[in-house]
């Protein structure tokens, strides 16, 4: 599959079965987000991998999407490093570049996922379950598993919707 045709077919996945996902496709997405661009190549990205059904169980509580957390087989919570940041809008964009490549691996391994952003809001909270640095800032948490699900296709807005200058 070409690199458009992997972009063009990724969907969000939000149902997953009870299959396991193993340790060697968790390492290999993990890998697909360190090798995400990110300014001065600090690597701002810190990851929490969690499997645990109870600590699945008490991150659920802290999300309205909890139906997701409790049935993905597993969650990775990508964090940034203020320690590591040098300029943090920079950095909150590699962030999202090191999410995209996460994303589109996991497609690209048979694998569903979902990008969770609205639980950043509860920042504190995970890293107080996860018993986390302060210097580490949640930005998101990928929730994924095998699929139980294809989501449908969706439209895009045509580019001469999007380009406001072209010269």
């Amino acid at each position: 599959m070409d690199i458009m045709d992997t972009i063009k077919n990724r969907r969000s996945v939000r149902k997953f079965t009870s299959e396991p996902v193993s340790d060697e496709l968790i390492e290999i997405i993990l890998e697909a987000g360190r090798w995400a661009p990110s300014g001065l190549n600090n690597q701002p990205w810190r990851f929490a991998v969690i499997k645990d059904a109870g600590l699945m169980q008490a991150i659920s509580e802290l999300t309205h999407y909890s139906t997701i957390v409790l049935t993905a087989q597993v969650l990775i919570a990508v964090f940034l490093d203020t320690e590591k940041s040098y300029h943090r809008e920079k950095d909150i964009q590699a962030i999202g570049a090191c999410l995209q490549n996460m994303l589109l691996e996991a497609h690209c391994l048979g694998l569903g996922a979902v990008w969770l952003g609205e639980i950043i809001k509860s920042n504190e909270q995970i890293k107080v379950v996860l018993g986390l640095a302060r210097e580490l800032d949640l930005m998101a948490v990928v929730a994924m598993g095998h699929p139980d699900e294809k989501p449908k296709n969706v439209k895009r807005k045509p580019l001469s919707n999007l380009v406001v200058f072209r010269k």
